[in-house]
């Protein structure tokens, strides 16, 4: 019985204008003991997956899902619709797993800071530390981190950030403390279907909404939100 992360994230890293409309990049590990992701989470998501599919091939993307693309079209459908998000909504709440989440806010990042960090370096540094005292609660000697392929470049970059956090430490948390769990990053195709980056990417986009409107109304984060093992970040 160990601890098993996966990684998600939702949202333009990159700190120019061109997303003005979501000014928000944020990422969710979902945290999951691997006895109970192989015996309880993956057979519950086949079986929405086979309910609505017939086969568990269907990959569950948050936005095909709110779009009603590729395999969700039928979601145009208004009953359809709810009776899904009803499954889906049962899913994300019944499942036994934790989320550490950060996001930050791109457009108040940019106007508090004359030299604003790298957003996708401030996120994943937050929520490493914020990982590394889960792990060190769970005593555990080391841990396995599974991230979607994204591209040659975008990973090679997310794991050179990776290797320097857990072996430099932060500016709260000493390299020591880092050093004492042995690290993995692995990354996966999505052609793969990993069941735990999917319910990453579907907590990290109700999240993100969040964090850029505390007041408009977001039934899938009251969901989530109950999930948290460490507080939200939201930066600044």
């Amino acid at each position: 019985m160990s601890l098993v992360v996966y990684f998600d994230e939702v949202g333009n890293p990159t700190l120019d204008a061109s997303d003005k409309d979501f000014p928000v990049f944020a990422i969710a590990l979902l945290i999951c003991d691997s006895d109970r992701y192989v015996g309880e989470i993956v057979p519950r998501v086949n079986a929405l997956k086979f309910k609505w599919f017939g086969h568990e091939g269907v990959i569950l993307h948050s936005r095909d899902i709110r779009k009603a693309q590729g395999d969700f079209g039928f979601l145009t459908t208004p009953g359809r619709r709810l009776e899904f998000y009803e499954d889906l909504n049962g899913l994300m709440s019944g499942c036994d797993y934790k989320l550490i989440s950060v996001a930050i806010r791109k457009d108040l990042h940019v106007s508090r800071y004359r030299y604003p960090a790298d957003p996708y370096d401030l996120a994943l540094l937050f929520a490493m530390e914020r990982l590394l005292s889960v792990i060190e609660d769970a005593r555990q000697a080391d841990v396995m981190v599974i991230a979607e392929k994204r591209g040659q470049k975008e990973d090679r970059e997310l794991h050179s950030a990776f290797q320097r956090i857990v072996t430099r430490g932060s500016e709260y948390v000493d390299g020591e403390r880092f050093r004492r769990i042995g690290w993995t990053l692995r990354f996966l195709p999505k052609s793969m279907n990993i069941v735990g980056t999917q319910m990453a990417d579907l907590a990290a986009y109700p999240i993100a909404r969040y964090a850029l409107d505390k007041a408009k109304p977001n039934p899938a984060y009251e969901i989530v939100r109950r999930k948290f093992c460490r507080a939200l970040k939201i930066f600044p």
